[in-house]
């Protein structure tokens, strides 16, 4: 399976470079940004595992984007660490209660800061793997392997509900059929690229008497994309 993606938000890049060489050790890929804005656009664009989030941002703090981060149900489920030096309890309150789940104090040890982060996403993977995902109608239960839509049980193999349940999971972002097979036959079984493209006909069929095929697009010269927006791209 591929490794969880980190992002970096942080304007020193002497910072970034510590932590990116760290996280590359520890088996992480590691997204950077500069600044508030593009890192906004990376968590957009890329959907990282995790953000590390510097308090003190020019224009846009972080504390900034991490309220707007938590206020957008596109983004609210994505784990945020605080980087900051600032070590007042009433800061570490602020960061906390806009919905960071994490906060480490510069400096930190590299050590500490990889524990923080394989603890901060386990939380979130146990969190995850119980909720049910809804998409206007379309519901999928990870706990009793259900899905239905608008509240009519829709019948699939295994393969089509690891396939949905990836594309629910990794919404509006276009997969490759290599990036695909590894999320969901994983990087070590080998199967031919063009073996996805049995699996999206049947997914779109068991999904096709509830309208919801639509939400399964094929992206010209990329793969494909769950995603609710008309498909003018694809």
């Amino acid at each position: 399976m591929s490794r969880n993606r980190i992002l970096i938000v942080d304007d020193e890049p002497a910072i970034r470079e510590m932590v990116a060489v760290a996280l590359e050790l520890a088996d992480f890929d590691v997204l950077e940004a500069e600044n508030a804005q593009r890192g906004h656009e990376i968590i957009v664009d890329e959907r990282p595992d995790l953000v590390l989030l510097d308090w003190m941002l020019p224009s846009i703090t972080g504390i900034e984007l991490a309220r707007r981060l938590k206020r957008d149900e596109t983004t609210n489920e994505i784990p945020i660490i605080m980087l900051t030096a600032k070590s007042e309890e009433d800061n570490k309150i602020q960061g906390l209660d806009v919905g960071a789940d994490d906060y480490i104090t510069k400096p930190f040890s590299t050590r500490e800061l990889i524990s923080r982060i394989k603890a901060v996403l386990r939380r979130a993977s146990s969190t995850a793997a119980d909720k049910a995902i809804e998409v206007e109608g379309l519901c999928l239960d990870p706990v009793s392997h259900r899905i239905s839509a608008d509240d009519e049980p829709v019948d699939m193999g295994p393969t089509e509900y690891r396939l949905l349940e990836f594309f629910m999971s990794h919404q509006e972002r276009a997969y490759s059929r290599t990036q695909l097979l590894d999320q969901v036959w994983g990087a070590n079984v080998y199967v031919e690229d063009r073996t996805i493209d049995v699996h999206i006909r049947r997914l779109r069929k068991a999904l096709a008497p509830f309208g919801y095929d639509r939400f399964i697009q094929t992206v010209r010269g990329t793969g494909y994309r769950f995603s609710v927006k008309s498909a003018k791209a694809g």
